[in-house]
């Protein structure tokens, strides 16, 4: 209990941590954006009274362009409100919307159409979305779901069930190696490489016509990993048993 509070609490700290250095960024941003434009006003009205300044001439418009397109880069166009309309270059503070932003600091807001889960629930779902993508990510690389060469709906239809089961047993697999991790075995792409390396052997004598069969030796790590997918040690009974 005394670790779930610490955990909790701790948890707490880096999140107003987060959010005042969130909050103080955007206000640097926003002082920097504002120096800026007051520096640009300055300069369309000592020319509106005829002073010549170093360098090309403003407008309203180019300056009402220049801003915009910083503000869009500071992603703020929700709080600054350039006017495109007017023929004056001029802007505004939403403060209802710098409220709004200052209050969702340091937070992460998750928005679901799904009534019947808890907000325990909603958390829990939104962190397995990257177990998905990287779910998405096998799918492409390692069982090449994309490579459909197919034209008739039942085949297209096989392709797609057998790389749901291969994702399947890649799953299980990753989930028996965190649970009984072996060293260097991070990864079922890298067990399968390992047990790559297993070979059987057929080979026929000369002076016989009966071939003599035979599975490589394998060696601690492999056995280890056949050990944690609870799959038995390959042998010449089971490779030839219908020839």
């Amino acid at each position: 209990m005394k670790e779930t509070l610490q955990l909790q609490y701790e948890s707490m700290c880096s999140m107003k941590g987060r959010a005042a250095e969130q909050t103080a960024s955007r206000a640097r941003t926003i002082a920097a954006l504002e120096a800026q434009a007051e520096q640009w006003v300055g300069k369309l009205d000592a020319q509106d009274q005829g002073v010549r300044t170093r360098g090309r001439t403003l407008s309203d418009g180019g300056a009402r362009a220049r801003f915009y397109h910083a503000v869009a880069e500071a992603h703020l166009r929700r709080i600054i409100r350039v006017d495109l309309k007017s023929e004056l270059f001029s802007y505004q503070i939403d403060e209802q919307a710098l409220a709004l932003a200052r209050t969702m600091d340091g937070k992460l807001l998750l928005v679901t159409n799904v009534k019947d889960l808890s907000p325990e629930d909603i958390v829990a779902r939104y962190k397995s979305l990257a177990d998905i993508e990287r779910g998405f990510k096998v799918l492409k690389s390692e069982i090449e779901i994309a490579a459909v060469h197919h034209r008739l709906p039942q085949r297209i239809r096989a392709h797609a069930m057998i790389c749901f089961i291969a994702l399947g047993l890649q799953r299980v697999m990753r989930a028996r190696l965190r649970q009984n991790p072996i060293k260097e075995v991070r990864s079922p792409e890298r067990a399968l490489s390992i047990l790559r390396r297993v070979q059987t052997h057929r080979v026929t004598p000369a002076a016989s016509k009966n071939p003599i069969t035979g599975v490589s030796h394998l060696d601690d790590e492999q056995l280890a990993i056949l050990n944690v997918f609870q799959v038995t040690k390959p042998t010449i009974a089971h490779q030839y048993a219908n020839l």
